[in-house]
């Protein structure tokens, strides 16, 4: 009877050991929003996208996480009647969820893997979480599901309008000219034109993709002595003193470190491969993830980061395909391999697409004044967004200078003008600050 009543008892104990430890509360740190970020940079990466679809797979999930944590905040405002075509969310299932921390996670990740090819590989990595918090505490778990999804479901609607389906039906880019300006394919692999209709995406913060429209580049010409042909022989005369110099000078490592280009084609004997590289707007992203933990930015701050910076570049990407399609200026390596050395190459591989203005300079511009509006003016930074693809850290002493340098990057590069990188940036300054004045992220 003792040995019976014992084990009775301790069944009870048991039992209630095991209730009072499935309803702990669950705990979500900042460490878990940048491993959902993270996660979604490794898919970006295996799946190969543009930088332009980069941007908008980066945008969206941000803006849903964002919205989830902060309908009812005191310190942040909804993004909604501010972002072009964004409405009022409704948030009918805003008091059940106790874990808006939680919520917005599952939010990040429902709208993350309707942008991806590789889908499973979301789905398996948020069935994982998902499995753990459910141990945790299952009605807080639920609550908090139903939230994140409901918002996100609506953010996932306001997507779908933004003209991204229709431009996958837009024809190719015509690059049959008798324009001795126009773009033509480079080498190695002579891809097409990406993206040559971005520009007819909904923006998120600009009128107009037209609205921040550059200054033109300097006139087509092939004439000694012409402001074009000056920055020709430029790049050209530059990148043979920069090889001069080996591969450790900084130019090199400057080019290098801000390639950023996903299309880079590797050739092995009969086969060709791309070799896995992250997008500029990624490596921007990255910088925003050191700028968050430099300075142990609460969860809040770090998903109001995020969703700034992707903001963004978002926009900073449709204001420079823009332009280049626009102009469809030809880049360099197509001229000096016509009229100058057929055996010149650039120190970096040539992306496929239009060469004014520098999408890394927009980039960086729109991105480093955010940042620069978010963390601080002289914020000192090590980059080590590139470690993973074997690329040693820089140090910067601003975003600001980030910025310039990865401006300058693609002139060391070989595979832009002078007048793409200096009035791209300009272009992306002044984008990064219409996001600074017309968006009110705090209250």
């Amino acid at each position: 009877m003792k040995l019976k009543y014992y084990s009775i008892l301790l069944g009870i104990l048991f039992t209630c050991f095991s209730c009072s430890k499935e309803q702990e509360p669950i705990t979500i740190t900042t460490d878990d929003y940048h491993a959902a970020v993270d996660k979604l940079t490794e898919v970006m990466v295996h799946d190969i996208f543009s930088p332009p679809v980069a941007s908008r797979i980066y945008v969206y999930p941000n803006i849903a996480a964002y919205e989830t944590l902060n309908q009812n905040s005191s310190t942040y405002q909804s993004l909604a009647n501010q972002l072009n075509g964004l409405e009022t969310l409704d948030t009918e299932n805003t008091a059940e969820a106790s874990n808006l921390q939680l919520a917005s996670v599952i939010a990040y990740m429902n709208v993350a893997k309707e942008l991806v090819f590789s889908k499973e590989r979301i789905t398996a990595y948020r069935d994982s979480l998902y499995n753990h918090w459910k141990t945790q505490n299952e009605d807080e778990f639920n609550s908090a599901k139903n939230y994140g999804l409901q918002i996100s479901e609506q953010i996932i609607a306001w997507m779908n309008a933004d003209n991204y389906a229709e431009t996958r039906t837009m024809p190719d880019y015509n690059i049959y000219t008798e324009d001795p300006s126009q773009w033509e394919p480079t080498p190695p692999a002579y891809m097409k034109g990406i993206e040559p209709h971005w520009n007819k995406l909904r923006p998120f913060v600009l009128d107009s993709a037209a609205q921040f429209k550059p200054a033109t580049h300097p006139k087509f010409s092939l004439e000694e002595g012409s402001t074009f042909h000056n920055e020709l022989m430029d790049v050209y005369n530059l990148t043979n003193d920069i090889r001069e110099k080996g591969d450790d000078s900084e130019e090199i490592q400057i080019a290098r470190f801000w390639d950023c280009n996903p299309f880079v084609s590797v050739n092995k004997g009969h086969f060709m491969f791309a070799e896995k590289k992250i997008t500029p707007g990624a490596h921007w992203i990255g910088i925003c993830k050191i700028a968050c933990k430099d300075t142990q930015a609460d969860f809040e701050k770090t998903v109001y980061a995020y969703t700034k910076t992707s903001v963004a570049i978002a926009d900073a990407f449709i204001s420079c395909w823009d332009e280049k399609y626009r102009s469809n200026l030809i880049r360099p390596e197509t001229l000096i391999n016509k009229h100058i050395d057929l055996e010149w190459a650039p120190i970096l591989q040539t992306p496929p697409f239009p060469e004014y203005t520098s999408g890394h300079s927009v980039v960086s511009g729109a991105s480093s004044e955010v940042l620069t509006d978010i963390f601080g003016d002289n914020f000192a930074f090590n980059d080590t967004t590139e470690l993973p693809y074997g690329l040693p850290m820089r140090s910067f002493r601003s975003f600001r200078l980030a910025a310039q340098e990865a401006a300058v990057s693609r002139l060391y590069g070989s595979i832009h003008y002078k007048a793409a990188v200096e009035i791209g940036l300009d272009q992306g300054i002044s984008l990064g600050t219409l996001v600074n004045d017309k968006i009110s992220f705090l209250k």
